[in-house]
């Protein structure tokens, strides 16, 4: 950047400073970093007010004290100016700019009494005016929560105008030593400093925070997206056998009525025809769902198991070295594909879970036939010693919640008396309408009507 860019931009800075410090500094606002949202140790106010009003207190006995006797005020006037002060090193931890507006109209109002006073004869530190004592205490307190809260931007502004107008103020009196002024303004740079620092650490934890809030958030997201996902193409071979079905049935209709009529043919084609579409359609879509499918090619196109494979999956799971026992109660009766699949898929993942979490426990698999549909109950006891640890969060128990309410069924899960761990899954199963057999063509010579 040469010397001709740096001053048309020192220019531009310039003349947009007095409406950056209007935007900064003259406002009501209560905080107007504007932040999405507030560090946490904001939470602790109550707390911090503790130790602040007593520092406040301090600031208010010397200020009263100093502003009554040195500066020759009276009584009530130092009391008040003092009181102001205090107050506004209270108040700067909720409004800080303005507390420090306050702060600095009394600087301004008693630099006539410090003037014609003999100040600086019974100050614990000699200083200049208006850093001694109580003021650079009251100073230094109402910029240091200023900076914690506010954006670095107008800390800094803060301090530079503070300085400038202390400076000023201390300028017509004799007490006046170059030492103490370097004192008192390497005081306040370092309180700034630490409290844009402690700032900078609170946002950045805040925002961190946050971050791992939404981080949660996708990862639930996308877990349950995945297991429907899943479920969506197990329940693919369903749709299509059942679509498949009709397709047949369709195309064999007008060969099972004598003398079928066109309207009747046309009817039927129509079905047959939507329902290929449809099985095609299904295609398609299977081949999205599966396009980032894990699994080998024979897993993908082996047919969905059911309950009469529930033998089988128990007996992997003894040979695993899990205890497992199974009753079965009520009548069996034919369930509809999609319940037999979420029925066998609830007893998986439940023994699953079972051996990642319970090691050595025994567990009790419960199936129960009723009129209205089955229930499923797994339940286990505790386990005989602490489970290793398992990486990520598993889909176990959102799979057993999106089947079950993808049938319109009850799932319940919770730990038992004993230490174990229990899952019902009541599944809604009306009873499958009988396939109506090939009606028998209709001859003119039985026609009885």
């Amino acid at each position: 950047m040469n010397r001709g860019d740096m001053v048309k931009r020192s220019a531009r800075v310039l003349r947009a400073l007095p409406r950056t410090l209007r935007e900064d500094l003259a406002t009501s606002a209560v905080d107007p970093n504007g932040q999405s949202g507030q560090p946490r140790w904001l939470e602790w106010r109550p707390v911090i007010m503790v130790p602040l009003l007593m520092f406040a207190v301090g600031v208010l006995i010397a200020g009263s004290n100093q502003y009554a006797f040195d500066f020759g005020m009276g009584i009530q006037l130092g009391i008040l100016f003092a009181g102001v002060q205090s107050a506004a090193i209270v108040v700067a931890l909720y409004r800080p700019v303005q507390a420090w507006w306050a702060s600095m109209l009394i600087t301004v109002l008693v630099t006539p009494f410090a003037v014609n006073s003999g100040f600086g004869s019974r100050l614990p530190w000699n200083g200049a005016f208006p850093w001694s004592g109580a003021g650079i205490a009251m100073q230094a307190g109402v910029l240091f929560l200023v900076a914690l809260r506010m954006r670095p931007r107008i800390a800094a502004e803060t301090l530079t105008i503070t300085v400038l107008a202390g400076l000023l103020c201390g300028a017509s009196t004799p007490w006046r030593s170059a030492n103490d002024i370097r004192l008192a303004v390497a005081v306040l740079v370092i309180t700034v400093v630490m409290g844009v620092a402690l700032h900078g650490l609170a946002v950045a934890r805040t925002q961190l925070v946050e971050q791992e809030e939404l981080t949660a958030e996708e990862r639930a997201r996308r877990t349950l997206l995945e297991e429907r996902n899943r479920i969506a193409r197990e329940l693919h071979d369903v749709v299509a056998h059942h679509m498949s079905v009709i397709s047949i049935q369709a195309q064999v209709v007008p060969h099972l009525v004598e003398n079928p009529s066109d309207e009747l043919r046309e009817n039927v084609e129509g079905i047959r025809r939507n329902a290929v579409d449809a099985l095609t359609e299904l295609r398609r879509v299977l081949g999205v769902l599966r396009s980032e499918d894990p699994l080998p090619q024979a897993a993908r196109h082996a047919p969905q198991p059911t309950l009469e494979r529930l033998d089988e999956l128990i007996g992997n799971a003894r040979g695993a070295g899990l205890t497992v026992t199974a009753a079965t109660t009520g009548e069996p009766r034919p369930l509809s594909p999609g319940v037999e699949l979420s029925a066998f898929r609830i007893v998986q993942e439940a023994l699953s879970n079972a051996m990642r979490h319970a090691p050595g426990a025994r567990v009790r698999v419960e199936i129960r036939h009723r009129a209205a549909g089955v229930t499923v109950r797994i339940t286990n006891t505790a386990p005989d010693r602490a489970a290793p640890p398992t990486p990520g969060a598993g889909h176990g128990l959102l799979g057993m919640r999106e089947r079950t309410a993808m049938l319109g069924g009850e799932l319940a899960t919770g730990a038992t008396p004993d230490g174990g761990y229990e899952v019902t899954a009541i599944l809604p199963a009306p009873p499958l309408a009988e396939p109506a057999g090939p009606a028998a063509p209709t001859h003119p010579a039985e026609d009885t009507r």
